[in-house]
């Protein structure tokens, strides 16, 4: 028999209703969950209010399932957040994380969601990778989804059997990791992705501006003598493929922007989209991208290092102001763990990407509502509700019949971090001080992080 939860005065905050706009003082909620599902919300829900409940949905009076309750008080609640962009390198690089340690790792973070990445080794360019990697999902406290890849073998030239990879499981399509160069396979997959209705998440870097990647071309130049990465990189190939996506009205998410001009391509694009009622534009930010600089490089080394780049201020201004007016409308984390013998490598040597999933949130918080250019409701909106929508997931709010998926925080309470549920520690943000506590995950009901 399942058990039902209540937990008791909460602060509500649902990007999906105005609940979270009537004050602090009106805000509190109660939540019944039963089954897996939020059951009832109302101001007040006690154990009599429950079983009530439990009678009226079971008509059973005769065996009663246990009742837990969890004071939430002094905390907020938020649909659990959804991540479109994470790699758990399982199968090939479990050294680094695996799809538990990576799931642990999401629990941590607040996340109740995560979409994998397909580059691993083997790429999920065939169904048995698929299968094993979904098998491996299952058994894990969050849910888990995958994409698979865009082309046989990432090698941007043959696309894999899109119809039959859906079938399997597959949530969306991607070769992240590496640029698809060609253009008339850009529009063969947008082409048949529009047909399936699924996402296709590209990565946005043009290998003929890039000599040493993972470094701004400014920074390369400037502090270590060498060429790095061009904005025109990305620039170029997000003005190509929104282009497209806009004549065959492809669901196109433009993955980790990083340029004030990429910024500017998906806020036009965005709007000829709605004129001419063809096209579905995303973008995502990463926490990464609006919290540093290129300037992180000189103080963090290599675990600043990432594709693409750090850029410049004017950029991370761009961006925060891309997920202000709507232009950006995710926020995704591109974790990407590394072993620390990798990430002591030279900088130039050195692996690109870091961690994500558990500083994510408190990132947010800490540069995106404190300082006013982000409300907690629109918060919500990037980080779970839209990336739900995106992908077609049953989650991202919080309304009675919905997905019991939540996350308990403490918008207000400092945190620093020193360590990480992932097997990787590669992070520029340990031993920063942050706001924006998870105090608990909650996932289909069930307590998956406990602070």
């Amino acid at each position: 028999m399942s058990q039902m939860l209540l937990i008791q005065n909460g602060i509500l905050v649902d990007p999906a209703s105005d609940i979270n706009e009537r004050g602090e003082g009106m805000c509190k909620r109660d939540l019944l969950i039963y089954g897996g599902k939020i059951r009832k919300i109302a101001p007040i829900i006690d154990e009599q209010d429950a079983y009530a409940w439990y009678n009226g949905y079971e008509k059973k009076t005769d065996e009663l399932p246990e009742l837990s309750i969890l004071p939430a008080e002094g905390l907020k609640i938020g649909p659990g957040l959804v991540d479109v962009h994470s790699h758990f390198r399982d199968p090939g690089f479990t050294h680094k994380e695996d799809i538990h340690t990576g799931a642990l790792a999401a629990a941590a973070g607040g996340y109740t969601s995560v979409v994998l990445m397909a580059n691993t080794k083997p790429c999920v360019d065939n169904e048995e990778t698929l299968s094993y990697v979904l098998d491996k999902a299952s058994e894990q406290d969050i849910r888990v989804y995958t994409c698979a890849n865009i082309t046989k073998g990432m090698k941007g030239s043959e696309l894999v059997d899109m119809d039959a990879l859906k079938e399997k499981g597959a949530v969306g399509f991607t070769d992240d990791g590496i640029p698809i160069t060609d253009p008339e396979v850009v529009r063969s997959a947008m082409e048949k992705a529009a047909d399936l209705d699924v996402p296709l998440s590209f990565h946005e870097e043009d290998p003929t501006y890039i000599t040493n990647n993972g470094i701004n071309s400014q920074m390369a130049e400037e502090q270590f003598g060498v060429m790095g990465s061009d904005r025109m990189a990305e620039i170029s190939l997000i003005g190509r493929d929104v282009q497209i996506a806009l004549e065959t009205g492809a669901i196109y998410d433009c993955q980790h922007i990083s340029t004030a001009e990429g910024v500017e391509l998906i806020r036009t694009a965005k709007k000829k989209a709605l004129e001419t009622g063809k096209g579905r534009i995303h973008a995502e930010a990463c926490p990464h991208h609006f919290s540093l600089t290129q300037e992180a490089l000189i103080e963090h080394g290599s675990l600043a290092k990432m594709n693409p780049p750090l850029r410049t201020e004017k950029d991370r201004r761009a961006i925060i102001q891309g997920l202000a007016d709507g232009t950006i409308d995710l926020i995704a984390t591109d974790h990407a763990p590394h072993s620390t013998e990798e990430k002591q490598l030279p900088i130039l040597r050195a692996p690109s990407g870091i961690i994500g999933l558990e500083t994510a949130f408190s990132l947010a918080i800490t540069y995106l509502v404190r300082p006013g250019h982000l409300s907690l409701k629109t918060l919500f909106n990037r980080m779970s509700m839209a990336p739900a929508g995106m992908y077609h997931l049953p989650c991202g709010r919080i309304a009675e019949g919905m997905a019991a998926d939540l996350i308990l925080f403490d918008d207000q309470k400092e945190v620093t971090y020193q360590s990480f549920k992932s097997r990787s520690q590669n992070s520029p943000f340990t031993g920063m001080s942050l706001f924006g506590s998870v105090e608990m995950t909650i996932c289909e009901g069930r307590i998956v992080y406990r602070k």
